[in-house]
């Protein structure tokens, strides 16, 4: 089994692998000359994040900058809008629903190192997936964490720290965060 392989099936890889590295270079890249665009030159904006992010839906904005590891893991429904400075560490699958708002200094992340140190010190890591659902605003500086779901319907309060999951219909807040309240 290859280490892409492995990662797309979340059991513990080599992030030393050669074509993982190659993939990141190449995502590194997309990034960089996108966030280097001029905001009027919209239809070059959305013809790299296509490039970079080919399982993106229609009607959206992504400002700049933006950063994520792979792209190819991303998966973004209909009418999305990320402000500025969203981070995709996207080593494992990261689905977002349709007409889903994401504040700025977002960090949404799937890479679990081992505990163990000396295990962690061969670097190896395993990508957890992270789930949002439909409708959901994210607010600003949030982080959340690997192996996450979101349900639709969801508000997650800024400076949140998602380490669980949130049932529909909530809102959430906190480091941890918790619903603090059914959203009807």
């Amino acid at each position: 089994m290859t280490e892409r392989e492995k990662q797309q099936q979340g059991l513990f890889y080599l992030t030393t692998d050669s074509e993982l590295i190659s993939m990141i270079k190449h995502s590194q890249q997309l990034c960089y000359e996108y966030n280097m665009l001029p905001p009027a030159k919209a239809e070059e904006r959305e013809a790299l994040i296509r490039r970079l992010i080919p399982h993106i839906g229609d009607n959206f904005t992504i400002e700049q900058p933006f950063h994520c590891d792979y792209g190819i893991n991303l998966y973004i429904g209909n009418n999305f809008y990320a402000n500025y400075n969203l981070t995709v560490l996207d080593c494992g699958r990261v689905t977002i629903g349709d007409n889903c708002f994401i504040g700025p200094n977002v960090g949404i992340y799937t890479p679990n190192h081992p505990l163990e140190a000396e295990k962690r010190n061969t670097l190896v890591e395993r990508a957890l997936p992270v789930t949002i659902g439909n409708n959901v605003w994210i607010g600003g500086s949030v982080v959340i964490n690997p192996g996450v779901t979101i349900g639709d319907n969801c508000v997650i309060g800024s400076g949140s720290v998602v380490t669980h999951d949130i049932p529909s219909n909530s809102l959430a807040v906190g480091n941890p965060a918790r619903v603090i309240k059914t959203i009807e």
